[in-house]
């Protein structure tokens, strides 16, 4: 049988491949569409898998048997099982109908890695079971539960950086006994920034006011509103240590940088690196000095950003960094 099933994959990849270019209403090949999309019945389609056409034939010659020597309890075992592979389209198609995706998420994302992406789907009035969610190359079962929001995540591969968009989706189902695939297409309207890859093995951060002595930590310890308790994670060079003795506790200093010795992370700065490379490694360095909570200003062709310290300022950093023109 696994034999025969694996024979039929090519005619099915072949039809398939048919249907895509003569009846793009069938699968659905239209320009992306807005959230929420509802699955009903005018855009759910059947179809029998490798082993329900193996178990059609066989039924077929069972009922042919049967008839030929008037063998009434074949007859009937041939019915029950022609009646319940009959019946099981129904159960599979009550799992796709109904079924509402009315958001997408997606979590941060370097180019070169996966990007989660998170598809979430209403609640609805039954169970729906082994429901299976293909966007090329990649593939997640769910199920959902009734009265339950549902989330499907997706790692799909992010090669480059700028936007990505999902594109076209198949939610399936070969429920309950695995003789017909119910499947549906879903192409949501929906793009996801991917950042730049950040250079591996980056030189540490351009510390040019550091190497050259400016570096006006009295002038910080001096103003209290500038100084806070001491984490674990800060650096040694943050720490205030006169106001952490005048005040008897450790204490730091909330921006290492007035706004005139911020550190400055200047594209035009990094000669000899191609276009790509410089995005590369400016990516790294505002992911350092981010996760050490420096204040920091990125320039980069016809704008300049900070100087500023916070996720805010990470993520409008990184979106520039990702919308710059490819060189």
């Amino acid at each position: 049988m696994a034999r025969a099933i694996a024979r039929l994959a090519p005619l099915r990849a072949r039809l398939v491949a048919l249907a895509e270019r003569k009846l793009p209403a069938l699968t659905r090949l239209r320009r992306p569409e807005p959230l929420p999309i509802a699955l009903d019945r005018r855009r759910i389609y059947v179809v029998p898998t490798g082993y329900g056409v193996v178990f059609a034939l066989l039924t077929a010659v069972m009922l042919t048997g049967a008839l030929n020597y008037g063998n009434n309890p074949a007859l009937l075992l041939t019915c029950l099982l022609g009646g319940a592979c009959f019946v099981s389209v129904f159960f599979g198609f009550r799992g796709l109908s109904g079924l509402r995706l009315v958001q997408v998420r997606a979590g941060e994302a370097h180019a070169g890695s996966d990007v989660a992406i998170e598809l979430v789907f209403a609640p609805g009035r039954r169970d729906r079971l082994a429901l299976r969610v293909t966007a090329e190359p990649v593939e997640t079962a769910f199920a959902a539960e009734r009265g339950r929001e549902t989330v499907a995540v997706l790692a799909m591969p992010a090669p480059e950086r700028g936007w990505f968009r999902t594109g076209r989706m198949r939610i399936a189902t070969t429920f309950p006994l695995g003789m017909f695939v119910i499947w549906s297409w879903v192409h949501p309207d929906v793009a996801v920034l991917i950042y730049p890859k950040p250079e591996s093995d980056a030189p540490p951060l351009p510390h040019g006011g550091e190497r050259d002595g400016v570096h006006r930590a009295g002038e910080a310890e001096d103003d209290p509103a500038g100084l806070r308790d001491y984490r674990d994670h800060d650096p040694p060079r943050r720490i205030a240590w006169r106001a952490s003795v005048r005040h008897e506790r450790l204490l730091a200093r909330e921006h290492e940088r007035q706004a005139g010795l911020a550190l400055v992370l200047d594209y035009d700065a990094l000669h000899g690196l191609g276009h790509e490379d410089r995005i590369s490694r400016l990516t790294a360095w505002v992911v350092q000095a981010s996760a050490g909570r420096e204040a920091f200003v990125l320039v980069l062709p016809g704008q300049t950003f900070g100087p500023a310290i916070g996720a805010g300022h990470r993520a409008d950093c990184l979106r520039a960094l990702a919308l710059l023109p490819t060189g």
